[in-house]
């Protein structure tokens, strides 16, 4: 059997298929951004209770800082209830002390595919540079290629219309910081504290939610943004935070 390549072909098939994709999300219910263990998680219920939900992520991988484990060693630590909302993902657990251990490739892995099949939608190599506003209220996002901004190359973006936006991408609140300083804000943006897991954990609980009219935040942002306590490589807070703010949100949109 001879197998044929028509670079013509596969081009435009990959072009068809972009410009579809573009053209359905331009007008979205929520833009989350940063693919990490919150945005993901929040993702999933968001696209579980029939919205219309987009992912940004500026890196070619979803999953934050989960991948690389504690130091390198290729694990996390969970502790109820966050274990079961990894569970739904099909991530197997081992109770470990008073802990769960899972496997810092695997969670990332089945939280995203588990978002995807929910119906939401992950694009990487895409950096949210600004936000769109209108009367005061957050009205959508900003893109543009995250090879473009680290080429330092001055090409304009293009914008996506979100009903929300979440702040998901971690200790620096980038999105928060973004819209705090086009603005002159009196929000103030304090930073993370030092590591403290257990307040942290609580914490981040506390700190999930709408920060601005449409914007919410949820994971390290979260804490960042008021000065909560750093976790370390325990992430049961991060899935609970990313449930949390896809219910808060649910909420406001049911208003």
């Amino acid at each position: 059997m001879k197998l044929s390549a028509d670079e013509v072909k596969i081009t435009r098939s990959i072009l068809r298929a972009s410009f579809e994709m573009w053209e359905n999300i331009l007008d979205i219910d929520v833009a989350i951004v940063g693919a990490g263990p919150s945005g993901l998680t929040c993702a999933r219920y968001l696209a579980n209770a029939g919205l219309k939900v987009v992912v940004f992520e500026r890196h070619l991988a979803f999953g934050g800082g989960t991948w690389g484990g504690g130091m390198g060693f290729p694990y996390i630590v969970v502790e109820e209830p966050a274990n079961k909302i990894l569970e739904e993902c099909g991530v197997k657990l081992k109770k470990m002390d008073d802990y769960y251990v899972a496997d810092s490739v695997e969670v990332p892995a089945k939280l995203a595919v588990s978002a995807i099949d929910a119906g939401a939608k992950i694009l990487t190599g895409i950096v949210v540079e600004d936000l769109i506003v209108r009367e005061d209220k957050v009205a959508g996002v900003v893109i543009n290629s995250y090879a473009i901004e680290k080429a330092g190359l001055h090409i304009d973006p293009l914008a996506i219309k979100s009903k929300i936006v979440v702040d998901a991408t971690g200790h620096d609140a980038t999105v928060t910081n973004i819209l705090v300083k086009k603005n002159k804000l009196d929000l103030k943006v304090y930073g993370e504290r030092s590591m403290w897991a257990e307040k942290g954990e609580n914490q981040l609980l506390e700190n999930t939610g709408e920060i601005y009219p449409n914007l919410f935040v949820c994971g390290m942002a979260a804490n960042a943004v008021k000065n909560g306590y750093r976790m370390g490589a325990i992430f049961g807070g991060m899935y609970i935070s990313g449930k949390i703010c896809a219910e808060k949100i649910i909420e406001k949109l049911k208003e």
